[in-house]
């Protein structure tokens, strides 16, 4: 059967004004997500991402020159308007600014979203959940051995439920540990897709490394 890996984009700028752009960390995160793939002989013959800036600077930070092809539904859910939505347009300066206090919220604010609340949302639970399908047919639909996927957490966390059949809760929760630069891994062919890893960093996994592991 095929691989499918998916990796989530490195760290980006939490609380900044451009969240959509690696930090220096992240850079160095990526850095090593790909010489951990080299060094254990995986190279992909096909290389697809969303159409983020963070994910794309992933990609390049991990040293594949090669020009990836991208499907906006590997995107992440937009957090600032869904928060904007919840909030009505003040958002708390903790929720912005304090992970713990933004996460413990984001989640809440997910599962209303998912429940069908928000109204007024660029896009619905519903439509989330279906480019995400869409994003795993594009990927999947080739004659590739090895694809490699950089998205986010949320589309991640999506594509594992769908796998397993689990709740749309269930989303979120594998949403929340996913961490930067993890890998996730399907194996599939035309009839079939099934769960192999999940969040694996083994470029993360000597004492010295281990502090550069982040989930935001």
């Amino acid at each position: 059967m095929a691989e499918l890996l998916v990796i989530r984009h490195a760290q980006a700028s939490f609380g900044q004004d451009n969240y959509d752009q690696l930090s220096e960390l992240g850079h160095r995160q990526s850095e090593l997500a790909g010489e951990a793939l080299r060094a254990s002989g995986w190279v992909p013959d096909r290389l697809v991402t969303g159409t983020l800036t963070r994910q794309q600077e992933t990609l390049a930070s991990m040293g594949f020159a090669e020009q990836p092809e991208q499907h906006a539904g590997l995107n992440e859910y937009d957090f600032h308007d869904l928060l904007s939505v919840r909030f009505q347009g003040a958002v708390p300066d903790p929720v912005r600014h304090d992970r713990k206090t933004h996460f413990r919220t984001l989640r809440e604010t997910i599962l209303e979203w998912q429940a069908g609340g928000l109204a007024g949302a660029k896009e619905s639970w519903k439509d989330f959940s279906k480019r995400v399908e869409n994003a795993r047919t594009f990927a999947t639909e080739t004659d590739a051995r090895r694809v490699l996927v950089i998205s986010s957490g949320g589309p991640i966390g999506e594509l594992v439920k769908a796998s397993l059949g689990a709740p749309d809760a269930q989303m979120m929760a594998l949403n929340l540990q996913v961490k930067n630069t993890s890998c996730t891994r399907f194996f599939f062919n035309a009839s079939t897709f099934l769960l192999h890893e999940f969040n694996a960093t083994p470029h993360f996994s000597t004492p010295d490394r281990a502090k550069l592991l982040t989930f935001s």
